[in-house]
């Protein structure tokens, strides 16, 4: 079993030098998130802010991302990823470095602020390379081999990150500000500017290619993509359930174990973080024959059976057991949901779709919390999860009716308004060709 877990990760293997640099810049990137997991603690303990007042800052830290993002996707899109991330990236590590000499400062904050502002800029630029760089051949196993390495940078970065807090505050955000810089040197180093040529976008709309380039502003491609949108509004759901692994669960923990509810959701966490890094590759490698729509689906109905079951259980071994089925539902989910947007993108538009999807996406997740603890006041936490259980379930199986209506429409001549799932792929960026920018047309809006 060892033996065949171990030969799943030959699917790394022929993956374009690009995609290793980006699993290399990722990995950096993740040791080094030192500072956002420790902004409440910062907030609060450091600068005695009350929990109403750090709560309040942190969604407004929360909202800044997003005018970045789609500054970003905007940016990506009509002057290439790397010349954004070059300056984002930089502006978003460059903010740490005051931070260290100001110490325990009420400015801090807000410098903070602002380099999330300049992370939010980056990501979408970020995103598009990766899809600049794959296919829809080899696009699960890069997209899975980024995933693992953000999980493996994350799974040490908040230890050293913790130790820093307490004895070396300064280095908690100079640290930062090294691993993002160094994360930056090693993609401008090494990968080529991705973005498509004007030649490149002409030549797919030849091609029949989900992925063509559209001519067009953002809400045309976006109406002209629909099954993506109804995709990405499905899956906001997924969001909604998985929340409450940080919200609810602790709370059901916390009413069941009283005292010892502390400790075992730490020990659930540990073993959702362990899963995640082992059974990445081996999930990808047995799944990958299907199509990613309907692994996605497959990862709500591992959500539907690990989150629901919490209704019924009470012994640490069965919570255990519910935290492993969940966690393969979100390797499963994590792995293909961004293949299939990638597969459904167009090549023109992938920096502005890569800033708003996100953002739907992401609706379900942050409603999730506030609907989830007033239903708790009203009904108990038994019920809810019975009630996360049948949103996973119900999505899932919208899911599969949603890739039989794609694939029906597939059979039919291509209209104007349904995606194309047939015909020659389009040109991708290859490792050695950097893409020029025609900024003067206006044809890819």
């Amino acid at each position: 079993m060892l033996r065949s877990a171990l030969r799943s990760f030959s699917l790394y293997r022929g993956l374009p030098p690009s995609i290793y640099t980006m699993f290399l810049a990722t990995i950096v990137n993740g040791v080094g998130i030192f500072v956002f997991p420790f902004l409440t603690l910062f907030l609060t303990k450091k600068l005695g802010m009350g929990e109403r007042s750090a709560g309040d800052f942190l969604l407004l830290a929360s909202l800044s991302y997003i005018p970045g993002t789609l500054v970003g996707g905007r940016l990506a899109d009509r002057f290439g990823r790397k010349r954004v991330m070059l300056v984002s990236q930089a502006l978003c590590g460059l903010l740490f470095v005051p931070c260290g000499f100001l110490g325990v400062n009420p400015l801090v904050p807000w410098l903070v602020l602002v380099s999330l502002f300049f992370d939010g800029v980056t990501d979408p630029a970020r995103s598009a390379m990766s899809m600049d760089l794959t296919n829809p051949e080899n696009r699960q196993a890069a997209f899975s081999l980024l995933y693992l390495g953000h999980n493996l940078g994350f799974a040490f970065g908040p230890l050293i990150a913790g130790f820093l807090f307490e004895n070396a505050m300064s280095w908690l955000f100079w640290g930062n500000a090294i691993a993002v810089l160094a994360s930056l040197a090693l993609v401008i180093a090494f990968i080529p500017e991705t973005r498509p040529t004007e030649s490149q976008l002409r030549d797919s709309l030849k091609s029949d290619s989900s992925e063509k380039a559209h001519e067009g502003g953002l809400l045309s491609a976006l109406r002209s993509r629909a099954f993506l949108v109804i995709f990405v509004g499905i899956t906001t759901w997924y969001g909604f359930v998985y929340a409450q692994h940080r919200f609810a669960l602790p709370l059901q923990l916390e009413r069941i174990f009283a005292g010892g509810g502390a400790r075992l959701y730490g020990i659930l966490m540990t073993l959702n973080a362990v899963l995640v890094i082992l059974f990445n590759a081996p999930l990808v490698a047995a799944l990958r024959r299907f199509r990613p729509i309907v692994n996605v689906a497959i990862a709500g109905f591992l959500y539907f059976v690990g989150f629901g079951m919490i209704a019924l259980i009470r012994s640490p071994a069965l919570f255990l057991v519910s935290t492993a089925i969940w966690t393969f539902g979100e390797i499963v989910n994590a792995t293909n949901e961004e293949v299939y947007v990638a597969n459904h993108t167009p090549m023109s538009h992938r920096g502005r779709f890569k800033a708003i999807l996100p953002l739907i996406g992401g609706f379900g997740f942050a409603i999730s919390s506030p609907i989830i603890g007033r239903l708790i006041e009203w009904t108990g936490l038994r019920p809810v999860w019975i009630l996360l259980g049948m949103v996973a379930l119900v999505a899932a199986c919208g899911l599969l009716f949603l890739d039989h209506r794609e694939r029906r429409a597939s059979e039919r001549p291509a209209t104007g308004m349904v995606e194309g799932t047939g015909g020659p792929p389009p040109t991708f960026v290859g490792d050695g060709a950097a893409a020029a920018v025609d900024r003067n047309s206006g044809t890819y809006e």
